[in-house]
């Protein structure tokens, strides 16, 4: 509210004039208005640039067109500080009387070009367009001043004020609007962002608005007339002192000017981010390179690269719960991640400790955790190498799943060689330590739904259907030391297999019995 009526002052003022001419005193002051304006000019420009190269390096259309609304509007002000008398030149000129209304109602087009969506075919035709409409600017300036010395017409004419009066007028409504339609649409845009530098080109756009109005009905060398000078003056001021607080608290001029990018260019720069991080973490690139690739200043790149040693950090210590299957999986497609799975044909391979209550009820509970972890230690790597997704670890039980990603076609036949393996290890452990509780395996090979079950806030990748019970079953019916198959399994790779049928067996909790089969043999 204290900005609104901040803003409203100068407008209740010049009306006030207005309505009380006798209020609007004449006073002329040569060297004062030269210095003020070209001060302001300077100001305007330099902020123009600053916000030109901004534009460049994050290749943004929309503060590319705010710094040629600040480079325009500058640019004739200076023009007009030349036709201040006796100063640079010994009286008054016409051309340069009249280029303020231009500068303001071009500024005010700029303006209000960037407050538009600016949609990707008009974005990316401003974004080819950029030294064009530069160019463009500053032959309009050049040829102007060029014409106004000279003296050619129509700029040269004594009478072009009072003959123009009604175009100028015109210009000043129509910049009027450009600058409150501008004006509004930023105010949308720092209600999604809430930046002071936002507010703060609310504000510039305002102020030139009033300034503009004041052109158009000020007499020269009255207050109202001097109003206009004093409203460009604090529009740009308003404007630098928030980008001199953005660039302190970024540490960098692209960034200062985050909050006024277009939403694809922050887009794309988070992308390059990501891209610069990545780069890091696979040692692609170093600090000086990353600058130079990616157009980082130096703050910058050693930001991300402090962020890339925390990835890297967090990595190292999570990358050990977590399968190298399932997070390969994850970095290529992220949407993996979401709840829900499909229907594949997997083996699924179970394996648990028979005797592991009563050894745990005899030992102490660190003999126990050192006796699990010297049999996963030699079993895990083997089950991994065959490819196989371990799903879960409960104490002395593992549920490894293979064809997770729908790649192998070959699953059944790892799953038993991961199963031979696995007993393998687990039977040379075994070996040194008599006493020990023995592993037994069970196999089987079927349809079941891999994916992510859980919330929103916890879930967990895994395999459900009738497939995952069986080997369950088959496990609790395997003798220590055994890997028993399903039928299904043995059926899917039997050349590559040497078994010893069981017969048909009861499983707990199905109707029909199963043929099962101990494997024996897998042949490479």
């Amino acid at each position: 509210m204290l900005i609104i009526v901040a803003l409203a002052l100068p407008l209740a003022g010049l009306l006030l004039l207005l309505i009380r001419p006798d209020l609007d005193l004449q006073w002329q002051h040569n060297p004062t208005h030269f210095w003020l304006v070209i001060v302001v000019s300077v100001l305007a420009v330099l902020l123009g640039l600053v916000m030109g190269e901004a534009a460049r390096k994050r290749r943004d259309v929309r503060v590319f067109l705010v710094s040629l609304a600040f480079t325009s509007s500058a640019g004739f002000l200076a023009l007009h500080a030349l036709a201040t008398p006796g100063v640079l030149l010994a009286g008054p000129n016409a051309g340069f009387d009249v280029a303020m209304p231009l500068g303001l109602f071009v500024g005010s087009c700029f303006a209000a070009a960037s407050s538009l969506p600016l949609l990707s075919p008009a974005a990316r035709w401003l974004g080819r367009s950029q030294q064009l409409l530069r160019s463009g600017v500053l032959g309009l300036l050049l040829a102007w001043a060029v014409i106004s010395l000279a003296g050619w017409p129509p700029l040269g004419d004594p009478d072009l004020v009072e003959a123009g009066e009604g175009w100028l007028i015109a210009l000043g409504i129509a910049g009027m609007i450009l600058y409150g339609i501008a004006a509004l649409r930023y105010v949308g845009i720092y209600r999604r962002r809430s930046v002071s530098l936002v507010l703060a080109i609310v504000a510039t756009w305002v102020l030139l608005g009033e300034a503009m109005l004041a052109v158009t009905v000020s007499s020269n060398w009255h207050l109202s007339w001097w109003e206009w000078h004093v409203l460009m003056a604090v529009a740009f001021l308003v404007a630098a002192l928030a980008v001199r607080k953005e660039y302190r608290r970024q540490d960098s001029v692209p960034a200062a000017f985050s909050s006024l990018y277009l939403d694809s260019t922050l887009g794309r720069v988070d992308r390059e981010r990501a891209d610069a991080v990545k780069a890091l973490l696979s040692h692609d690139a170093g600090i000086e390179d990353l600058s130079a690739r990616f157009e980082l200043s130096g703050d910058e790149a050693e930001l991300l690269a402090h962020a890339a040693r925390e990835i890297r950090k967090l990595d190292e210590l999570f990358a050990p719960y977590l399968s190298t299957q399932l997070a390969a999986r994850i970095r290529r497609n992220p949407e993996l991640t979401e709840l829900g799975g499909d229907t594949r044909d997997i083996t699924v391979l179970f394996a648990d400790l028979r005797g592991f209550t009563a050894f745990s009820e005899e030992s102490e509970p660190g003999q126990v955790v050192e006796m699990l972890n010297e049999y996963w230690s030699l079993t895990l790597p083997v089950v991994e190498a065959n490819g196989g997704f371990v799903d879960s670890i409960a104490g002395d039980a593992v549920l490894v799943v293979f064809n997770v990603t729908g790649d192998q076609d070959d699953h059944a036949l790892r799953g038993c060689r991961a199963g031979l393996g696995f007993q393998e290890g687990s039977e040379e452990v075994a070996g040194r330590h008599l006493g020990w509780p023995r592993f037994r395996i069970g196999v089987n090979t079927g349809p079941a739904v891999v994916g992510n079950v859980g919330s929103e806030e916890r879930r967990s990748f895994t395999a459900i259907g009738d497939t995952v019970n069986v080997a369950s079953r088959l496990q609790a019916r395997a003798l220590p030391g055994e890997v028993l198959i399903g039928e299904t399994t043995y059926e899917a790779a039997r050349d590559r297999l040497t078994v010893e049928s069981v017969g048909l067996m009861d499983l707990s909790g199905r109707a029909n019995r199963v043929e099962v089969f101990r494997l024996r043999e897998v042949h490479d």
